[in-house]
């Protein structure tokens, strides 16, 4: 009997699993026993990318997959080559957080060549026949969402907003253009800088912010541990009432919103996203019915709703 491609790449990824060295991290990361294999490209070191990956080796783990994890450290020339990497491990699927989306041309390309599917985490490509699959977060959603809540708080009003974006490519682009393209025409985008994804780095650009622009009202910032950064700026800096509305839906996140360091936040659970990129790409894998693009739920979250909003993070 002939065995199909992924036949071949899923036997010999059972032979050799227990030899496999992940690349930069001198051991085997692995887990379950099963006869799949992933490999899981992460973009970056934030918590959302800490609990994103936490959430999809527990969930392979209880589907019997193996997972092999590397982290591309926010720069897409690392990205490329731990899909390569990947490749020489033969996994039945790749799945990829990526640094930019711009490069994701280059890694499916790389990736169909040798006959391994890609899923993609947070977003998808036009074309979806070029990839097994993606949970998708509509990111400028998530920006709107912000704008959405700025616009009604503003009332009309003429008023200036700062934006601290992530680094530049892919989840930062996505969010900021869905902020700015969604605020309303009183509201002013006076400052916009990368803080990339850094709390040391948002710190710096909220100071030079306020600094600059002293009548600013409102901040989007994109993450919330840089949301923290530039609320401990503002405040030193005798401007506590900026209202900063952000993304993600951390436990501290959603604790800033209760005690008002944060007007808003939109949570968009990493643990959701990791758990259905693992159960997703496996039951595609195994062609059961399940959705090749799958949308994840988004949730504006106020001192109104916080009951409300899911569990960000796998314990």
């Amino acid at each position: 009997m002939r065995l199909s491609a992924r036949s071949r790449r899923a036997m010999l990824a059972a032979v050799a699993g227990t030899t496999l060295v992940l690349s930069g991290c001198g051991k085997d990361t692995g887990s379950g026993s099963g006869s799949v294999s992933l490999g899981f490209v992460n973009g970056a070191d934030t918590e959302f990318h800490t609990c994103l990956q936490k959430a999809l080796e527990q969930t392979a783990k209880s589907e019997g997959a193996k997972v092999y994890t590397a982290n591309s450290h926010q720069n897409s020339g690392t990205e490329l080559s731990n899909i390569e990497d990947m490749i020489s491990r033969n996994v039945s699927a790749l799945i990829v957080q990526t640094v930019n989306v711009d490069a994701l041309k280059g890694d499916i390309a790389k990736a169909k060549a040798s006959n391994i599917p890609i899923y993609l985490t947070s977003v998808a490509t036009s074309d979806v026949n070029d990839i097994l699959g993606a949970a998708v977060v509509d990111l400028g959603k998530v920006g709107a969402l912000d704008a959405g809540w700025v616009a009604e708080d503003a009332g009309g009003k003429d008023v200036q907003v700062g934006v601290i974006a992530g680094a530049p490519g892919a989840a930062s682009d996505l969010l900021v253009g869905g902020f700015t393209k969604a605020l309303p025409g009183n509201a002013k985008v006076v400052a916009n800088q990368p803080g990339m994804f850094n709390a040391a780095k948002a710190q710096d650009v909220a100071e030079n912010m306020i600094q600059a622009h002293p009548d600013l009202a409102y901040a989007f910032v994109a993450n919330e541990e840089m949301g923290l950064a530039a609320r401990k700026a503002f405040d030193a800096a005798g401007a506590k009432n900026v209202k900063i509305v952000t993304a993600n839906g951390t436990d501290e996140g959603l604790a800033a919103v209760k005690d008002g360091r944060f007007s808003a936040t939109v949570a968009n659970s990493a643990m959701t996203i990791g758990q259905t990129a693992a159960k997703n790409a496996i039951g595609l894998l195994d062609n059961k019915k399940v959705d090749k693009i799958a949308n994840i739920p988004l949730l504006l979250v106020t001192k109104d709703n916080l009951s409300k909003a899911p569990q960000y993070c796998p314990k």
